[in-house]
């Protein structure tokens, strides 16, 4: 269900498209979906929904595990109403399982038990005691039979102190849900068509009504607001830092970490503080990662150290232009990788060095204050201070190819196309635009004038 509008986190942007962890609340639960090896999901949207049925097709792609469906409930008349939009397209055959689109931290393991219970001839419900239960539908039991779900507003005084409560999540077989939705009414406190109202068809039926309580309040929690987003966000990378550290990797603080994508980390890895992880990563081992760095789609070669405040900005997850980087290289600090940056074993790049489209050969060197874009850089060659490939014309880029063992001096301008021949020089301060032959010094810079006795140039008066 992702139908509602979210009034309370202030926003234009869809509650559900809000992200959590670098994704889309509702992505969490489509990624649920799949993992659960779901054959059809039906998505229920209202409030924004052209904007949530476009970015939920981009995200799932002609990849989908699943058969995707969507349907529109206009006007919200309840949860009842919102899964009565679903009955066109749903499947006769087998298990419904009823999430919530602003619901992303529940686990699959937790859905697999909560179907078990069903057996597929059940109404199983999840659900969990809270302390304050204000707001929730209470679950009415007899013995330890369930009965009933009461809603918050039209529950006795009796009733509201119950305190095991509905989550919000229930399976139940695809047949039965179609004859009780088609059984609702709205002869309630919010004259809204509750879904919570099935429990006592359900019983009316004989149908076993059955109860997995979990003790994880995270996995139950919903997003209304900006300040329960940010609770769930820091909720969420506790959990992701705690399944690093039990992995052996070294969090210098477990609370100053953001992982917002896949960070897959091997042996004696270390991470210091602040640093934020996007897309796919993937830190081979004994990869050290310093302060203050921002990583999004690369991969890491062991041994290799990424010095603090680098950005290394790979294209598309698991694109052709994510970043690579060698075993041994050293990057940063305040370093910038671009989209297609590959560099091999043993290269440095280094403070203020900004790489994009381009491939470093083993060795290889540019240590401060220099540009490389669209480039082919081959082993051991050393790249100055001050200096750049200029690759772009104004309409097209163009590449520079240095071979292997050649030196460039500060200060240097190399205007693409361009191939400076193996083993060559550049002197500090040219600017070149033909291709230069191997082995040769390569000068290209005004003559030096000095006029002596010059008079600088004086206000009057």
């Amino acid at each position: 269900m992702a139908a509602g509008k979210g009034t309370r986190m202030k926003s234009k942007l869809p509650k559900v498209l809000h992200l959590l962890a670098g994704r889309a609340l509702l992505q969490h639960v489509l990624d649920t979906a799949a993992e659960l090896s779901a054959r059809q999901v039906v998505l229920i949207s209202g409030h924004g929904a052209e904007e949530v049925e476009a970015a939920v097709s981009r995200s799932v792609g002609s990849t989908a595990r699943f058969d995707l469906d969507f349907v529109r409930q206009q006007p919200q008349l309840g949860t009842g109403h919102a899964v009565q939009q679903a009955v066109p397209v749903l499947r006769d055959d087998g298990v419904v399982l009823v999430l919530s689109g602003d619901v992303p931290l529940m686990r699959a393991d937790t859905l697999r038990h909560l179907i078990a219970a069903c057996a597929g001839d059940k109404l199983a419900l999840l659900t969990i005691d809270f302390a304050d239960p204000t707001g929730y539908g209470r679950i009415v039991r007899c013995g330890e039979v369930v009965q009933a779900i009461v809603e918050q507003k039209d529950a006795s005084e009796q009733q509201r102190a119950i305190t095991e409560v509905y989550s919000g999540i229930m399976a139940l077989p695809a047949a039965q849900l179609k004859r009780w939705l088609a059984r609702l009414d709205n002869q309630n406190a919010q004259a809204e068509y509750y879904l919570t109202d099935i429990v006592k068809f359900a019983v009316a039926d004989g149908v076993a009504v059955v109860a997995h309580k979990i003790a994880d309040a995270l996995q139950v929690a919903g997003v209304n607001s900006p300040l329960q987003l940010a609770e769930l966000e820091r909720a969420w990378q506790r959990r992701s830092a705690e399944q690093l550290l039990e992995q052996g990797v070294r969090l210098a603080d477990p609370a100053r970490l953001d992982v917002r994508g896949t960070l897959e980390c091997a042996q004696d890895v270390s991470i210091d503080v602040n640093c934020i992880f996007e897309g796919r990563v993937s830190l081979a081992e004994g990869v050290r990662i310093g302060a203050n760095c921002v990583i999004s789609n690369a991969t890491i070669g062991a041994g290799a150290v990424i010095h603090p405040f680098t950005h290394i900005e790979g294209g598309s997850n698991g694109g052709k232009d994510a970043v690579e980087i060698g075993a041994g290289a050293l990057v940063g600090p305040f370093a910038r990788l671009r989209a297609g940056a590959r560099l091999g074993a043993e290269v440095h790049i280094g403070n203020f060095v900004e790489v994009k489209n381009s491939t470093l050969a083993t060795g290889a060197k540019a240590n401060h204050l220099a540009y490389l874009g669209d480039a082919t850089v081959g082993e051991r060659v050393n790249f100055g201070a001050g200096s750049i490939t200029a690759n772009y014309d104004g309409a097209f880029k163009h590449r520079t190819v240095i071979e292997a063992d050649v030196h460039v001096g500060s200060n240097c301008v190399l205007i693409a196309p361009l191939t400076i021949g193996a083993g060559g020089t550049v002197g500090g301060g040219s600017t070149l635009s033909k291709d230069t032959p191997a082995g040769a010094l390569s000068v290209a810079r005004a003559r030096q004038v000095s006029i002596p006795n010059w008079k600088r140039p004086a206000k009057s008066g």
